[in-house]
This record gives C-alpha cells, structure tokens and sequence, in this order.
C-alpha cells in the first residue's frame, strides 16, 4: 500500500528587515538641521548629497524649523542614514559657518634625521593612506571614539573627532575639528576636548603626516582664513615707501590760516601714512579679534630702588579687543591717537605669526638698566 505524502505546507517568505535608525543619529540630525539658517537649508542639504533630488523637491523649506527637521529626519529613515552621515552634515555646517568657533594653530616639525623617512613638503600626498594612519593610530590608544574625514574645495582635509568614555558613547555635541593642508606643517584645531585626550590626537597627526614633533604658536581667532593667511604668508606685506602721493586736503577754504602751520600739518601726515604703509602693508589686515599680553617685570629707576629695595616682578595680563584689531591698530596713528610708529609688539602680529605674547626680564638684567632693556618678549 503506497504511503501517503506529507501535506506541504505552504512557502512563507522570509521576514522584511525594518531599517531602524538609531535615536542618537535621529536626534543629531534634527538638532543640526536647526542649526541652519532657513534661507540655507536646503543649499546645505544639497551639498550633503545624501538625499536624492526626488527628496530634496518635496522638502518644504517655508514651514517652521522644528517642522523641516522633523520631515528631514523621516528622508534619513528612508535612506537608512548612520552617524556617518550625520557627522558629514555637521562637518558640512561647520566649514561653512567655521568664523562661529575658535581655533588654535599648532606647527609640526620634522627631525634632520627624519628627513630621509618624511621626504619633504613637495612630496605626493595620499589622503587614504593619511586617513588611515590617523584611524589607526588614534584607535589603538583610544578605541571609543567616532572619527570622519572630509576634503573641501580649498584643499583643506577636515577631521572630526568625537571622543568617548569606557562605559559613554561618543559626545557628538562637543567634538574636536582638526583642519589640515597637505604639504604644510600647520593645524588648525578647535578642542572641545580635556586635556588629557590632546597628546592622542597629536600623536594620530604626527603618524599620519610623517612629523616627529608638533608645539602650538601661541595664534588663536575665530576668523579660520585669516589664520591661515598669517601663517602662509599670503598677508598685506609691509615695504618702505618712498614715493607718496602729495596728500589733497579735505578743506580748501584755509585762506586765513598761516601757510607755514599747514605745510607743516601735511608734511606731518605723509610721515604718518609712510610709517603705517610700511608696518602694515597696502592690502587688508587678518582679522583677529585680540591681542594677549602677560607682563612679569619690574619697576625700574633710582627712585623706585630707594624706595623698595627688593622689588617682586610685577604680574597683569593686558588685552587689546576688537572685532578686527589689525584694522584697529592700523587707524590709530592717522586717527591721532597713537603717535606713529606704534609698538613693536602690536605690529609684529602678522611677522611672528602670533597673538599670545609673554613679557619677562632677561636673565642677568639688574634694575639699573633703562626702561625696555633687558627685558625679553615671547
């Protein structure tokens, strides 16, 4: 007798996987397209180049902001988006509104005998062999991290580093911005960090970038480009003038006025325009918006020894602010406040390629000397 078969039952598809974004990158993402200015937001969302055009078209960008988030972060859910692509918006925002942080610039610096590993600044740079080195080196010290890598249009590589605890994800609300060109030694970096997590990216850099040693310049802005002006030399020079244009005088009616005092005046003010075209230059001015001056020093003269024999180093901090100081500085003298030429040590800004400056006696120095000397400026 024949055996009856086995009923089959029927084929049951295998269940569909539900992309499920994660609440941090949600979350993220939402804050960071509040950030954007309306009139910017769909510009940023097109760079971003995560949202296809079909997306992009159906965002309406006239609703309220907590509305145009909102509908972004669906688009996300749709294209399964990571903290991958959220770190690259925010990086995205970050270089296009970069004057809203501030950033210090550090110099790194290779050994003589390094310099047959290292080759020099004219080498080939590779941006995957760089990223990778920096990747690597950074996570075998500190492993819960979240690093991205972006290049901009001005050559400029962007690093975003947002670090972690044993038992934390990574903050991706105060992360670190290292922005680097290739072929130069200078960084520039805006730390949201602890001190104690610095020597890791240091270290990330210097392998990366083949250096050996890296120390900071003491030049902090807010403006990036100007720093980046300063220190690759693509500021207004300073030259020697001697060839002015006679100056034309605003007021003609000075028929009453001695002929002596008023070529005397003009005389006076092409002084004063030689002088300031010769410390600054023709061209616009970096802008920086301080400039810090630590002062340990002692009272000097007869009068002040026999008063006070032992006298202790006098200690202040002195600070010059401006929303652009340079330009500041540079008006003083034809404005008739300052007597021209100014101080070295606010015209050497843009020369030493920095704004942190440390005033202190030369070792050696006794009170006798005259005012100035012996005295050391960093």
């Amino acid at each position: 007798m024949a055996k009856k078969r086995p009923r089959e039952s029927p084929r049951q598809n295998p269940p569909v996987k539900v992309f499920i974004m994660d609440v941090t990158v949600a979350e993220y993402i939402r804050r960071t397209v509040l950030r954007i200015p309306r009139s910017e937001t769909r510009t940023m969302l097109t760079r971003w180049k995560f949202l296809s055009d079909s997306q992009l078209q159906s965002l309406n960008t006239n609703q309220k902001k907590e509305d145009i988030s909102r509908e972004v972060v669906e688009l996300c859910q749709e294209n399964c988006a990571t903290i991958t692509h959220a770190a690259d918006l925010d990086m995205i925002y970050s270089y296009t509104y970069r004057d809203k942080m501030l950033w210090d610039v550090y110099q790194m610096i290779r050994e003589e005998d390094l310099l047959y590993l290292a080759g020099d600044e004219n080498d080939f740079f590779d941006l995957a062999n760089f990223t990778k080195k920096f990747e690597e080196s950074l996570r075998s010290s500190f492993k819960n991290v979240t690093i991205t890598f972006k290049e901009f249009e001005d050559n400029s590589i962007w690093i975003r580093v947002a670090w972690g605890a044993q038992y934390r994800k990574p903050n991706q609300y105060k992360p670190s911005y290292v922005v680097y060109h290739s072929q130069t030694p200078y960084v520039f970096i805006c730390k949201s960090i602890n001190k104690s997590s610095m020597p890791l990216l240091f270290q990330a850099l210097l392998v990366a970038a083949n250096y050996s040693d890296i120390h900071e310049m003491d030049l902090r802005s807010r403006c990036l480009d100007s720093l980046k002006d300063i220190v690759f030399k693509r500021c207004s020079k300073s030259f020697p003038t001697h060839h002015l244009q006679p100056l034309q005088e605003k007021n003609s009616n000075l028929e009453n006025v001695d002929p002596r005092i008023i070529r005397e005046d003009k005389h006076e003010k092409e002084r004063i325009q030689r002088i300031d075209r010769e410390t600054f230059g023709d061209g616009p001015q970096p802008k920086l918006e301080f400039a810090q001056y630590r002062l340990k020093t002692t009272f000097r003269g007869d009068l002040i020894n026999d008063i006070l024999p032992n006298i202790e180093p006098f200690r202040c901090t002195v600070k010059f602010s401006s929303p652009h100081l340079l330009e500041a500085l540079r008006s003083l003298a034809p404005a008739g406040i300052a007597d021209a030429p100014l101080s070295p040590l606010l015209t050497c800004i843009t020369q030493k390629a920095r704004n942190h400056f440390n005033i202190r006696e030369r070792e050696g120095a006794h009170s006798k000397n005259s005012p100035g000397q012996g005295r050391i400026y960093k």
